[in-house]
């Protein structure tokens, strides 16, 4: 019995000193001096959450106490001791992991007399080591991911305390100061990911307690050190891609506590295959592309508690030995060796847990096993010619030749411009090898350091893509160490080539995960073409489409491109295992033409061209029959001589895709009518807008919309696939939008249940620019859309803004500076000097982009919103808070703090110059484009709020209503109301009369 309550009297004992050391005055507090310490520290470091107002040890709850053993991605701690003979608590640990502080590391970190643990990783600190730091009693030390540069300062030797340094991935350069040396205390010591250079000093031989050393991704120079006999217990070693020339040192051997070896991309000479048999306790070892020739040694089966096992990229020859013995071994890659003979029983009987990576060598045909899942058998047996690439292909021969592949690598099918990129959505793994009809890749390769899944080989985009074609960039294949494509059964000759990179992971903010270095090497038909290719230099710059071309001579039907990590740049930001070969899309063109079939394809060119005319005079049969084409003055007429280039569709087609215009396919109501929602018999998707016979839009409209849309193709314009004209009935056939008008998810989010982040919003307002710019000014047609709002932005799947709507646009001919043209539009959203003067140029276009731009900001209605009775909509009340500083007041609530503020304010100030009073001084929409990319400064116009007044409103009003005086005040506020509602989103009815113009919200 009083062994169960023995507990319960301590835990209660426990919690009664708790409480007593928290009551003011009856335990210990800070040291002042330390608190005072404390508040500049977070100010040099630029920290801005920390609240100095209260106790740090004490009172303060947001920090958390972690225990040091624990080291997650993201951390906020400071640790105190108040068990000092002073009665003073006493800082011993700060932990600021993950905060994306900003500054610089703190001088007045030395003020910390008791502190023994700092903890600065993945943030984006800058500048040097403080020398204060000398003085300092650190034992474990942090800093890496950061923008840290300057060389390893000499007097960290000081520091005779430290147990851990590690400094990874930042910027620090020069020689490693042998100064080092005198860390007598050193047992983790982590300088990879630097620009290190020079030989490691001889004075690190007095690191005798050194149990980790990672000097990964440097620039050093001369042998491979040998300084194994004075670290004999090291349990993990790591050098790769150091720099260091071959071989590795055979006193490696001594090194019997090793559980972890990672040697890999050795320079120069050759090396024979080391003995490790005494290192038993081995989980894990690497020795790839290290110049190692001969067997592979039977002592390497000594090794029984082995997991992976990495030997990739050598000239080892021989038999495979029989590693069926090692139970614990999941991964073993022996990746573009010279390994012949039988493989083994023992690996053949491995099932799909294990991955196993065979490729690229040259063992016996007759022992290949049956083709499974990561089991990776590409180009390994001997007596194969390069077009027979894998046993699993022994089955498909090439049954025609072919002059073109498009691959749309980690993505799904995309048509972009006349090319279809076949979609590439298999998982991979470390061994795995995948095929299609005529293409297919091999993956080799675990990424190390994170327990891998096959969604770590397909990268994905973690923003809104801005460039042209970003299909072929939302996601992209990776690779921790190889990957090769290859396209067979093609047709002897030259090809060209094209490679599409975006750097779709690491970011370019002021945050650790934009710390990232990817590196990698580019081989085409086994020749290197591009060594030490830096996606993000290239572009330049991260989420940008990066395109490398190349010409590559095809004689044995296959043509090879493989993508190479050579262990270079950086492993750990924005998350550990970060790194490998990144390729978004291939393209694959012959450069010749291919042969001609002679009378056979002129035959059938032939037979076509009759096919297709016979099917016109059918269609035009039946439209004169059905009186389409009649001979009275119709809207049929106008079509007479439009070059279209869309397709015509039956009733009866559109009938049957509609359910017979089902109420419940409905999408929505216009001012042209009703929109259906409808599934054409090949499964494609539509949406239907159908002609009402009450509309006040007619053939003149529907007419307009055809020609206007037909010809246009941009990726932020609806595409119009057609039209029907049966009798009474008039039908346009478009793209269905699976989410529906950017108005319904503004400004009905219940019905829509969209809610649009920034991001979206960002992505959003980005394209419906585009999309204007195209129309005014990269399309062959000059087009004024004349009625853009926000529910004529519609929105596709992916959230991808498409203008939609042509029936109001009018041609802008180039030697007109203007059209005069009578009203039409929506209220809200029309210029002034359209509203008032018929006055219509594309700058009336960019005026109603200003309103939607603030519409998207504020995630309100210009028409509806009044935040009180002095204001008449979104936009007054913008202007207003223009005048007072406070724009960030537009940012939609609905937001919280989950945006950036600098687009956010970009696009206000955008929206703003768009919606100026004067066409002259709005700007054309390349330029909007630009200013919301950030890639021009915004010039600012101040308006005041004399816009909807005054000099303006009464000059417009008295040409309008033929008024010679100015009125009396009572007066003026009426005139000024109904001239602003002509155009700022007021519904009153004189308005209304005046203008006639087309509400259909």
């Amino acid at each position: 019995m009083a062994r169960l309550v023995l507990p319960y009297i301590s835990f209660i004992v426990f919690l009664l000193l708790m409480c007593m050391a928290a009551q003011p005055g009856t335990g210990p507090t800070t040291d002042s001096d330390e608190v005072k310490a404390l508040g500049e520290i977070a100010k040099q470091l630029g920290k801005k959450d920390w609240n100095t107002n209260v106790d740090p040890c004490i009172n303060d709850p947001s920090w958390s106490t972690p225990k040091l053993g624990s080291r997650p991605l993201y951390n906020n701690s400071l640790i105190c001791n108040c068990s000092y003979p002073d009665r003073l608590c006493h800082v011993v640990a700060l932990i600021f992991k993950g905060q994306d502080l900003g500054g610089v590391l703190p001088r007045s970190l030395v003020k910390l007399h008791y502190l023994t643990y700092l903890e600065l990783s993945r943030n984006f600190l800058s500048g040097n080591i403080p020398h204060e730091w000398a003085s300092t009693k650190l034992e474990f030390l942090y800093l890496a991911v950061n923008n840290l540069s300057g060389p390893i300062p000499s007097f960290l030797g000081d520091i005779t305390t430290l147990r851990i340094l590690n400094i990874e991935n930042n910027l620090f350069s020069g020689m490693v100061p042998p100064e080092l040396g005198k860390l007598v205390n050193m047992e983790n010591l982590i300088l990879s990911a630097n620009n290190l250079s020079g030989e490691l000093p001889v004075a690190l031989t007095n690191l005798t307690k050194l149990k980790e050393l990672r000097i990964s991704s440097s620039n050093f120079t001369g042998r491979m050190p040998d300084f194994f006999q004075s670290w004999k217990q090291l349990e993990k070693l790591e050098i790769q891609a150091s720099g260091f020339e071959g071989p590795i040192p055979s006193n490696i051997s001594i090194l019997s506590n090793l559980t972890e070896l990672r040697i890999s991309d050795l320079v120069g000479g050759g090396s024979k295959f080391p003995n490790l048999g005494s290192s038993t306790r081995m989980i894990r070892l690497m020795l790839k592309s290290c110049n190692i020739s001969g067997p592979i040694p039977k002592s390497i089966l000594n090794l029984i508690q082995l997991q992976t096992l990495d030997l990739s990229f050598n000239r080892l020859d021989g038999n495979i030995p029989d590693f069926g013995g090692l139970s614990e071994l999941k991964y073993l890659f022996l990746t573009s060796n010279l390994l012949t003979g039988p493989i083994p029983e023992g690996i053949k009987g491995k099932d799909n847990t294990h991955q196993i990576d065979l490729s690229y060598n040259n063992f016996s045909e007759s022992s290949a096993p049956s083709c499974r899942g990561n089991l990776n058998l590409f180009k390994s047996f001997s007596g194969r010619d390069n077009s027979t690439l894998s046993e699993c292909l022994k089955d498909s021969p090439c049954s025609k030749d072919f002059y073109k592949v498009h691959i749309n690598c980690g993505g799904k099918a995309s048509i972009v411009g006349n090319i279809k990129y076949e979609a590439d959505e298999d998982p991979a793994g470390g061994a795995s090898f995948f095929w299609r009809e005529n293409w297919g890749f091999s993956s080799s390769g675990r990424f190390w350091d994170i327990n891998t899944t096959g969604n770590d080989y397909v990268a994905n985009n973690v923003s809104i893509l801005k460039m042209n074609e970003s299909e072929l960039y939302t996601s992209a294949r990776l690779s921790p160490l190889s990957t090769t494509y290859y396209a067979r059964c093609l047709a002897n000759g030259p090809y060209k080539l094209k490679l599409h990179f975006a750097e779709i992971v690491i970011r370019d903010n002021r945050s650790f995960g934009s710390l990232g270095r990817r590196i990698f090497d580019i081989y085409v038909q086994e020749k290197l073409v591009l060594k030490d290719f830096d996606i993000e230099n290239a572009a330049p710059g991260v989420d940008k489409a990066v395109v490398r071309e190349y010409k590559a001579n095809v004689t044995n039907k296959v043509l090879m491109i493989r993508f190479f990590w050579a262990g270079k740049g950086t492993t750990a930001t924005p998350k550990r295992g970060t790194y490998g070969p990144l390729i978004s899309a291939i393209s694959v063109e012959a450069d010749f033409n291919p042969p001609d079939d002679g009378k056979m394809k002129i035959s059938i060119v032939v037979g076509a061209v009759v096919a297709v005319l016979l099917l016109i005079f059918m269609i035009l049969g039946i439209l004169w029959w059905k009186g389409c084409l009649g001979g009275r003055k119709s809207r049929e007429n106008e079509l007479k001589g439009l070059d279209l280039q869309t397709g015509f569709f039956t009733y009866k087609q559109i009938k049957a895709a509609t359910n017979n215009f089902n109420a419940a396919n409905k999408l929505g109501e216009g001012g042209f009518g009703s929109v259906y929602k409808g599934i054409l018999s090949d499964g494609i998707v539509i949406a239907v807008k159908q002609l009402s016979s009450k509309s006040r839009q007619g053939s003149r409209e529907f007419v307009n919309e055809i020609g206007m849309i037909s010809g246009l193709q941009h990726p932020n314009l609806v595409r119009l696939y057609g039209c029907c004209i049966e009798g009474k009935q008039l039908l346009l056939v478009y793209e269905y939008m699976e989410n529906n008008s950017l108005s319904r998810a503004l400004f009905d989010p219940v019905d829509s249940q969209l809610k649009l982040d920034w991001p979206a919003r960002q992505k959003i307002c980005v394209g419906i620019a585009k999309g204007l710019a195209f129309l005014h000014e990269e399309s062959t047609l000059k087009i004024v859309h004349r009625d853009i709002k926000s529910t004529n932005v519609l929105l596709d799947r992916d959230l991808n803004p498409k203008i939609s709507d042509f029936g109001l646009a009018k041609l802008d001919e180039e030697e007109n500076t203007h059209i005069s043209t009578r009203i039409a539009g929506t209220i809200g959203y029309m210029a002034p000097e359209y509203a008032l003067w018929g006055h219509l140029t594309y700058k009336a276009d960019v005026y109603s982009f200003g309103v939607v731009a603030l519409e998207i900001i504020a995630g309100k209605n210009n028409m509806k919103y009044r935040p009180n009775q002095n204001f008449v909509c979104l936009l007054d009340w913008a202007i207003v808070l223009q005048q007072r500083g406070d724009l960030m007041e537009l940012v939609d609530p609905e937001l919280g703090f989950d945006f950036s503020k600098e687009e956010a304010l970009r696009m206000i100030k955008v929206s703003l110059l768009c919606t100026n009073p004067s066409p002259v001084l709005r700007p054309v929409m390349t330029a909007v484009v630009n200013m919301l990319e950030g890639r021009i400064v915004i010039d600012e116009l101040t308006r005041g709020p004399s816009i909807y007044g005054e000099e303006w409103g009464f000059e417009a009003l008295r040409d309008q209503h033929g008024e010679s005086s100015r009125p009396n005040s009572m007066e003026s506020q009426s005139l000024v109301q109904s001239s602003n509602a002509t155009w700022i989103g007021s519904s009153s009815t004189s308005a209304h009369n005046i203008y006639s113009t087309n509400q259909n919200e």
